[in-house]
């Protein structure tokens, strides 16, 4: 069977060389798997699971690849193990992610978002055979103006709170390095083409962090206990966690194959159906289980967090042929599934790797 260029191409990844940050966290731990699958070479550099239980651990992703514990704050040791690992490819995920944290800890939210991208991307300029790097940042990258339409990769960056000001601060430590060490019109000299990549909130099987909606929802719903939220009106771009990982895979085979034709901002986000409110994801993930008790609205106070944010995917629907592959309430019923079938005790790893196999199915590879 041909794949399409605008697919991803399991042969292109088989034996590929993989360095990637951020392995043991909820999307790290979902892309190690997918590569493993398809026969990727694998270096993994990250902390600890940041959450217990973890899917990391549950689903034993470290079996099959090189899985190095360590920070991305500290660039000698990881300057080192990339030089030791080789990489052909080079996918960046190590963060602090959460906005609610980044309150709570603001040097370490800037610290690793920030200089560990400068970290990252200055063992790159160093190590030779780097063909193709994706810097993960996030949506929340823009100057949120409350607009009811879509930002697009060339709109103002910013950021109110310090997570979402930090993958600001990324984003253009990114487009620093791309100008000054990585320039196109120099690409036959250096060889390496730098893109970043910027998606929406995501949820999946998995996931165990604090203070994000699905997970909330999740242990709420499978303890028996009620929902409790923040902000109900508060409207995001929600989509399953296989839907950005393609996007990031596609993205690095395309940068590795046509090099600084790709070199540049990517939105990943859902379709108009994947904008919803925060009581809506609640409403209908409460809807799925029988005999839920219901949501409650949390009048706490709570520091500042954006109304509304959507992307406009445009570009990379008509340059990369990326688009969503299933709605929310698809995502939400997998995510659903994902975890009733480890309440029953089936294997997470088998769990996970069936759902990336029916997804990659529905992509026709």
């Amino acid at each position: 069977m041909t794949t399409s260029k605008n697919q991803i191409d399991p042969a292109f990844w088989r034996g590929r060389r993989v360095f990637l940050t951020g392995h043991t966290g909820f999307k790290g731990s979902w892309l190690s798997l997918w590569l493993k699958a398809m026969g990727a070479e694998t270096a993994g550099y990250s902390l600890s699971p940041p959450t217990s239980p973890s899917h990391f651990q549950e689903a034993r992703v470290g079996e099959g690849m090189v899985s190095i514990e360590a920070d991305v704050r500290d660039a000698v040791r990881l300057a080192t193990e990339i030089k030791a690992f080789q990489p052909e490819i080079v996918i960046h995920m190590a963060a602090q992610p959460l906005v609610r944290d980044s309150y709570r800890i603001p040097v370490d939210t800037f610290s690793t978002n920030v200089m560990g991208t400068v970290h990252l991307l200055e063992a790159v300029r160093t190590t030779p055979g780097i063909r193709a790097v994706v810097n993960v940042t996030t949506d929340k990258v823009y100057e949120n103006r409350e607009w009811v339409w879509g930002y697009r990769e060339n709109d103002r960056l910013g950021g109110h709170d310090p997570y979402s000001n930090s993958k600001a601060c990324s984003e253009m430590v990114t487009e620093a390095y791309r100008l000054s060490f990585f320039p196109k019109e120099q690409y036959g000299a250096h060889g390496v083409a730098v893109a970043s990549a910027r998606a929406g909130n995501v949820f999946g099987g998995g996931d165990w962090a604090n203070d994000r909606l699905v997970p909330d929802c999740m242990r709420a719903l499978l303890g028996g206990q009620e929902i409790v939220i923040r902000r109900p009106a508060a409207v995001r771009p929600w989509q399953h966690v296989l839907e950005p990982l393609r996007g990031y895979l596609l993205l690095a085979q395309r940068l590795f194959e046509e090099g600084p034709v790709f070199a540049e901002a990517w939105n990943f986000g859902p379709g108009e159906d994947g904008a919803r409110t925060v009581a809506w994801i609640a409403d209908r993930l409460t809807t799925r289980f029988p005999g839920a008790r219901g949501v409650r609205i949390d009048g706490g106070a709570s520091p500042h967090e954006t109304t509304f944010l959507h992307l406009d995917c445009s570009k990379v629907k008509a340059r990369l042929g990326w688009e969503p592959l299933v709605t929310l309430e698809q995502g939400l019923e997998m995510t659903a599934e994902w975890f009733e079938r480890r309440q029953k005790g089936e294997d997470v790893r088998e769990i996970t790797l069936e759902q990336v196999a029916n997804f990659a199915r529905r992509l026709g590879v």
